[in-house]
């Protein structure tokens, strides 16, 4: 490799320095001067949790992941950079970075997306049924809505930029979502023919040029009042607690069980009601008695669980060779242990013990792990894999809110 040749790292390190001096520094300057613009600014401009760096052949693409709002700019500007690359992928550049696929459309064509889009929503056909199912208000909704997708692509050779916009999916009978709070596409040149390394020509000047309409630029959250004044806040306080790095398994479940914080569950899991720590003894078998994090009731009065594990994983989600992974063994340690909830309720007489005490019924129960952060689980593989699980999801603590913030906006 020439000295000159850089990896992708750092090209990131370069492009990180350039949007500092043209876009990043100027932002936060001018509004220091103007501080009243600063309550209605997307705040993960200003103070992002982690910045991702997408590549393909065709664009890069950066997302900004933090809170919506802040209410002062601090002095430092640290945040994690993350790198995706999708030079050698052959599917949809904006499907890899949502996560899921939309291939179940009856359109075999592909179609491009606007250059600027806010408050886009778009499901795939199996999220539309499941949005259906759930009662979801598509009349409600302001923004664009795009049904029976197909194949959809950024505008070749022009940047774009996609803000509050949110993409549904259904799997193991459960929604996905995912929530892209900003996405910053930008075209390159890419160039793949020498066999030592590849170019790529990225021009960002044109940022600067946005700075003075950015600092302006009011984010969209709900118009809701009840949202604004008590959810709102009680959801910032749940992300800064997963965000904390010594953070406890039962601080985070002790925060949710609160009655004030039952509805990040209840609005997550489309629940009728929450039953936290419901102690769960064997009456068949000789055995220490077990007690889930959650119960998570439905309509229906049966209840399915909800487990909680910290949101920093030590180890590899994914261990073993290409075309091979499998689950590391903390993680399949985590799913053992929801096996054993999945056990109990086999056996009828605990689940007729279960229903006299706790007045519910719980019966094959779909057990869902909250674990780690959406860059944990970076390859697609791992949906494979959990797919040959029976009843079992894994769900990241950011899936949970995107989840939540989704509600507000029906």
């Amino acid at each position: 490799m020439d000295k000159n040749t850089l990896d992708y790292k750092g090209i990131s390190r370069l492009l990180v320095d350039k949007m500092l001096e043209i876009y990043w520094k100027p932002l936060r300057e001018y509004l220091k001067l103007n501080p009243e613009l600063i309550t209605t600014f997307p705040g993960f401009l200003l103070q992002p949790e982690r910045i991702i760096f997408y590549f393909s052949q065709t664009h890069l693409a950066i997302e900004y992941l933090g809170p919506e709002k802040i209410e002062n700019i601090s002095e430092s500007f640290d945040f994690i950079a993350e790198i995706r690359d999708f030079t050698n992928s052959k599917e949809s550049f904006i499907e890899n970075i949502i996560g899921f696929k939309f291939d179940d459309s009856s359109l075999k064509m592909s179609f491009e997306l606007p250059p600027y889009v806010e408050d886009m929503i778009m499901p795939t056909n199996r999220g539309f049924d499941k949005l259906q199912e759930l009662g979801w208000n598509f009349i409600a909704q302001n923004g664009m809505i795009t049904f029976n997708a197909g194949n959809f692509e950024i505008p070749r050779n022009k940047s774009a930029r996609y803000v509050n916009s949110f993409f549904f999916d259904c799997e193991k009978n459960s929604l996905k979502t995912r929530h892209i709070k900003w996405l910053e596409c930008i075209p390159i040149k890419y160039d793949d023919n020498n066999s030592q390394y590849d170019t790529f020509d990225i021009n960002v000047s044109f940022l600067s040029n946005l700075v003075l309409h950015d600092a302006h630029y009011q984010y969209p959250l709900p118009n809701n009042s009840d949202f604004k004044s008590v959810k709102l806040p009680q959801i910032n306080r749940f992300i800064e607690l997963f965000g904390k790095s010594n953070v406890s398994e039962i601080e985070i479940t002790n925060f949710l069980e609160k009655d004030e914080n039952r509805f990040i569950l209840s609005m997550a899991f489309f629940a009728k009601n929450i039953h936290p720590q419901k102690k769960c003894e064997w009456q068949s078998e000789d055995k220490i008695s077990i007690k889930p994090d959650f119960f998570i009731e439905q309509s229906n009065g049966y209840g399915n669980i909800v487990e909680f594990k910290l949101p920093s994983i030590k180890s590899k989600t994914l261990v073993g060779k290409s075309n091979r992974e499998t689950f590391s063994a903390e993680l399949n340690s985590y799913i053992s242990q929801t096996r054993v909830y999945r056990t109990y309720f086999d056996d009828p007489n605990n689940r007729q013990w279960f229903k006299s005490k706790y007045n519910f019924e719980v019966y094959n129960p779909k057990r869902t792990l909250v674990i780690g952060r959406r860059w944990d689980f970076k390859n697609d593989e791992w949906r494979e894999i959990i797919s040959e699980f029976r009843d079992l999801d894994i769900m990241t603590y950011d899936d949970l809110v995107d989840g939540l913030f989704a509600q507000f906006y029906n």
